[in-house]
């Protein structure tokens, strides 16, 4: 854990005058600020945080860090002010470079994942590789934190401060490792800086979080940080190669010195998917490893799996477990909550999972893996959320109408956006034959009333996710518990 204090030039910082006070925290909110703290005013997309350094003034901070934008617009605060001010060309860096030398310590071996989907099923399925050799782990991203010790987060990847803190707790309570996800944002805004990583993984990449950044190259681009800039040389990297998007990280990862280990269908895999035979419950794998053929069972549901299995198998063979005891974990991997997770099955047979893509390329792929699953129809129930990237929103219903059979288009936490002008969009891509159901709960009693013999129902978007967020409110409701109730209410159970 950190010490009392720490001075600033011991957490990497420089102030302009040169004085090294003894900072005593640090804070990201004005709020939380204490005498002696050393304040992070950062640029925001809506807010730049330097609007709130007067506050921290008052609340006695010891040092302030801003960009040169933050000083100007603080200028007036700061004049006659005795504290150490430090102006940084990127203070998101710099704050995270800060807050790793205040905390210190982290699990020995930390390993992140990035890419478009996939990033919780390979960080939760590392988790459980390690938890299978007998190692304390855990796994942070969008589930919060779990495995050997448990926390909440407000993002998948957390900020600087939440981030190296929690790091920091789950070492000083025994967990040697942790898989993480690391997501655009994260990348983009610098909070992994600092956490020294020994292995990254790239899952793959379509369309998501259009609104945040200006497009599909800018979005790559964030998510290549993890490798080069992050990742030191001589660290490994494990990516799937099967998309043109993945060799271009993997030709991002060489250049940058880093061990490579390719994943895919495709005959240059290092770790190559040779065959897959499906089935009601899982699926046969057949794969080999640098050319050697291996075959294991996986209660798994989705092809994609497969690729999210080895992903995760890769990661941790990168990070130092023997290759013969990391396979031998494999078929004891349980599915992630809320990712093609069999939530109820209907008296005629009928199956009902949740999903929680909620992205067109997540979709697709959801829709595609769960087909050799079943044998008779596929039921869809999907929706778009509101206040994000509005141009996925057609293709989502494209999506579900290209690799459905049936259609059921719904609210997906509208947020402060008209739930009927999402749900308009979504059809525009669904087609006339979709069906449009307003209220969450009957759409899924309406999908899981349609289910015959054979059919499976995919219910797209909130996954794990316990609430509909409508407005500035966060209401109850939970895809799988409303799946349970649909089902036996239906079969007469209740």
């Amino acid at each position: 854990m950190s010490q009392d204090t720490k001075t600033l030039s011991q957490l990497g910082l420089r102030a302009r005058d040169s004085r090294d006070p003894q900072i005593t925290g640090l804070s990201l909110d004005s709020r939380t600020v204490k005498p002696g703290h050393l304040f992070a005013a950062l640029p925001g997309s809506a807010v730049h945080g330097a609007e709130f350094i007067p506050y921290a003034l008052r609340m006695d901070a010891g040092a302030v860090l801003t960009d040169r934008a933050g000083a100007e617009m603080a200028a007036e605060a700061l004049a006659g002010w005795d504290g150490a001010l430090v102006v940084a060309e990127d203070p998101r860096a710099a704050f995270a470079g800060a807050a790793a030398l205040w905390f210190e310590a982290q699990p020995e071996i930390v390993v992140a994942v990035t890419g478009t989907s996939g990033k919780t099923s390979v960080a939760t399925f590392t988790r459980q590789i390690w938890h299978r050799l007998g190692l304390k782990a855990i796994s942070l991203g969008t589930m919060g934190v779990e495995g050997d010790f448990h926390a909440k987060l407000a993002h998948t990847t957390p900020d600087p401060l939440t981030l190296h803190r929690i790091l920091s707790e789950a070492a000083a309570e025994g967990v040697t490792h942790a898989a993480m996800e690391a997501s655009s944002h994260g990348l983009d805004q610098r909070r992994l800086d600092g956490v020294r990583i020994e292995a990254g993984a790239f899952t793959n990449f379509s369309q998501d979080h259009l609104d945040y950044h200006a497009g599909f190259d800018e979005y790559f681009a964030a998510k290549a940080l993890l490798f080069n800039h992050i990742l030191e040389e001589g660290a490994s990297a494990v990516i799937n190669t099967d998309s043109e998007r993945g060799r271009q990280m993997a030709d991002i990862a060489t250049d940058r010195g880093l061990a490579v280990t390719t994943v895919g269908q495709n005959e240059n895999a290092m770790l190559r998917i040779l065959g897959q035979r499906y089935d009601a419950t899982g699926q046969d794998l057949r794969f080999s490893i640098m050319g050697r053929p291996y075959m294991i069972r996986l209660g798994l549901i989705g092809g994609f799996q497969a690729e999210n299995v080895l992903l995760a198998a890769g990661l941790v063979m990168a990070a130092g477990s023997p290759a013969e005891e990391v396979l031998e974990s494999l078929p004891q991997l349980e599915t992630v909550r809320g990712r093609m997770q069999l939530v109820a099955q209907r008296e005629n047979g009928a199956a009902v999972f949740v999903d929680y893509a909620h992205k067109p390329g997540a979709v697709v792929a959801a829709l595609q893996s769960l087909r050799p699953h079943v044998m008779g129809r596929i039921v869809c129930v999907i929706g778009a959320g509101g206040d994000r990237d509005r141009g996925k929103r057609p293709l989502m219903g494209q999506a579900a109408r290209d690799y459905a059979d049936v259609v059921i288009v719904t609210d997906d936490n509208p947020r402060t956006e008209d739930p009927a002008l999402i749900r308009a969009a979504v059809l525009e891509g669904a087609g006339p034959e979709a069906t449009e159901v307003a209220d969450r709960a009957e759409a899924i009693l309406r999908g899981v009333d349609a289910l015959q013999p054979g059919d499976a129902l995919l219910i797209c978007g909130k996954g794990h996710e316990t609430g509909q967020i409508i407005g500035q409110d966060v209401y109850p409701f939970d895809d799988a518990e409303q799946a349970s109730v649909a089902v036996a209410a239906l079969d007469g159970k209740i």
